[in-house]
């Protein structure tokens, strides 16, 4: 248990890819799926795409576990063939640019990424979306703070429960 409170949850939907080689010159004919990681501790992969060919859509939802810490998710395209399954792409996913920031919690982004191959060479895209979910002991998003004279909350009828602002340090002079 105490790997899930060092930890969020992340919903991570493999959409599509595009353009994607076997070779230089080969298009993926059939058979390609993803494999999804988060340094190392969670590993998903989605169903193979039997029709797609060099541009898949697998639309398919992936739950993973991220450490806190983590920097990068990464997306790994591969094709199986009849020698074994072989890396079409490889993605770094910034944690930055699905967590933090000025989005809420729980909200759903849409990606696109250049894929690599093991040289270093473009192939393909992958699109996806991320949604870092809030954990469920969380009781609101309206936040109270304590300094004097400063006291902000989120009506759930209006705003659906969401502050935000610019933060003002309280008693500035000039």
């Amino acid at each position: 248990m105490a790997t899930k409170s060092c930890s969020r949850t992340l919903e991570v939907t493999i959409i599509s890819g595009e353009g994607l080689l076997v070779t230089q010159s080969r298009p993926v004919k059939k058979n390609a799926f993803v494999i999804v990681r988060t340094d190392s501790v969670d590993t998903q992969m989605t169903k193979l795409d039997t029709e797609g060919e060099s541009n898949p859509a697998w639309n398919e939802k992936l739950v993973v576990d991220m450490p806190i810490h983590a920097r990068f998710l990464t997306v790994e395209v591969q094709c199986k063939t009849s020698s074994g399954n072989r890396v079409i792409g490889t993605a770094r996913v910034p944690v930055s640019d699905f967590t933090g920031g000025y989005t809420p919690e729980n909200y759903l982004h849409f990606l696109s990424y250049r894929l690599r191959d093991g040289n270093g060479e473009r192939n393909g895209i992958i699109n996806l979306s991320v949604r870092a979910k809030v954990p469920e002991n969380a009781s609101s998003y309206a936040t109270f703070y304590s300094q004097p004279g400063l006291k902000v909350s989120a009506d759930e009828g209006v705003s659906g429960g969401i502050v935000t602002g610019v933060p003002v340090w309280y008693g500035y002079q000039r």
